[in-house]
């Protein structure tokens, strides 16, 4: 079976944040744009992938045509054991271009894919070709935009809590925003702040003591520049309080910095962005004998969701990240969602498990 083409299709569901917002750097973020690939072959099956877009969308989709379709077509399609050596040969072919950002964003789409289309020609789900299976769905935490307002923060966190949400992420910088979290969902509910890389080192230490009664599972992301692992890692001996990384990291090569520089209690792969499942579970690895924890980066609605799920469905521990947000429409029809219990699903059907509904990808499609 061999690939005939890769198209990548750009899609942009607009959403309501309420009283929160979605910002980039100075670009304001009012719908979820992402950069789905298709790859189809020459015996009618199709692979789902997903490259990281957020506010480069054409960019990332110009990578997909012009670095990643050349690559891939007339690819005989590899089963499961074939996919790392043809990721890596292709991450050689294009390294000219670096290993990380758009370049590893469009491989990663390219690799979710033919995961996708692996596990389809065995008739599994992904997880089941993955290997075991030890959760059929999996706790999910609520990921709030930035609100600002303490007494804004408290109130969404008790709506999240009551649509079933077990956990909650800030993406705040103020110690009120964190104490008013902590007192609106009580002790026992775990508490994430993700912080966007603001801060120095000492500065970062500084925070970390100040919230420390407040009782965070992690500050995500406390240091700029994101790969300064030793800045981190003495926020972590220093602060007191876990600290998360890797949504900015691409490549187990990046992973094994960080975590041997001692950076991170949580790593963060996002599937979309670290070089696709092949490097997820490479990642994922090293952080078990590392004794590190797996928390990935997810806050999105295409295939790397589902890809997400399968990934962790094969694991005892990890959250699923969703963007607490209200989308004008579905890719899944609604079957990727959190459940009343606060867990999302995951898929049965072969590969990823679900198709994306074309009408949604028509009526949503950037020309």
């Amino acid at each position: 079976m061999k690939i005939t083409d890769v198209r990548a299709h750009h899609i942009r569901i607009p959403y309501d944040a309420g009283v929160a917002s979605f910002r980039q750097g100075a670009s304001a973020i009012t719908a979820l744009d992402m950069v789905i690939l298709e790859v189809t072959t020459d015996a009618g099956l199709t692979g789902w992938g997903d490259a990281f877009a957020y506010v480069c969308p054409r960019t990332t989709r110009s990578a997909v045509e012009e670095m990643i379709a050349p690559q891939a077509h007339g690819l005989q399609v590899p089963d499961a054991a074939g996919i790392p050596p043809v990721m890596d040969q292709i991450q050689r072919n294009l390294h000219l271009f670096g290993r990380y950002g758009i370049t590893m964003f469009a491989i990663s789409g390219l690799d979710i894919a033919l995961w996708d289309l692996a596990a389809k020609i065995e008739g599994v789900p992904l997880n089941r070709l993955l290997g075991d299976t030890r959760r059929s769905a999996i706790p999910a935490y609520a990921s709030l935009l930035r609100i600002g307002s303490p007494d804004n923060i408290a109130a969404e966190c008790k709506k999240a809590l009551a649509l079933g949400y077990g956990a909650i992420k800030l993406h705040e910088t103020t110690a009120p925003a964190v104490f008013a979290a902590r007192a609106a969902i009580g002790p026992g509910i775990p508490l994430m702040v993700d912080m966007n890389c603001p801060l120095s080192g000492e500065q970062a230490v500084a925070f970390a003591r100040t919230c420390g009664d407040a009782q965070p599972m992690f500050l995500e992301e406390p240091v700029w520049p994101p790969e300064d692992f030793a800045a981190l890692a003495e926020v972590r001996s220093k602060g007191g309080l876990g600290v998360a990384a890797g949504e900015n990291a691409c490549t187990e090569y990046q992973f094994r910095q960080m975590m041997e520089a001692g950076a991170v209690s949580h790593a963060q792969p996002s599937v979309i962005k670290v070089g696709g499942i092949t490097e997820f579970l490479k990642v994922a690895a090293l952080a078990d004998r590392q004794d590190v924890k797996i928390v990935p980066h997810s806050p999105y609605f295409g295939p790397g969701l589902l890809a997400t799920l399968h990934l962790l469905a094969g694991r005892d521990d990890g959250l699923v990240e969703m963007f607490y947000l209200k989308r004008e429409a579905c890719l899944w029809g609604g079957r990727a969602d959190v459940d009343a219990t606060g867990h999302v699903a995951v898929p049965t059907g072969p590969g990823l498990g679900y198709e994306p509904a074309r009408s949604v990808m028509e009526r949503y499609r950037v020309a």
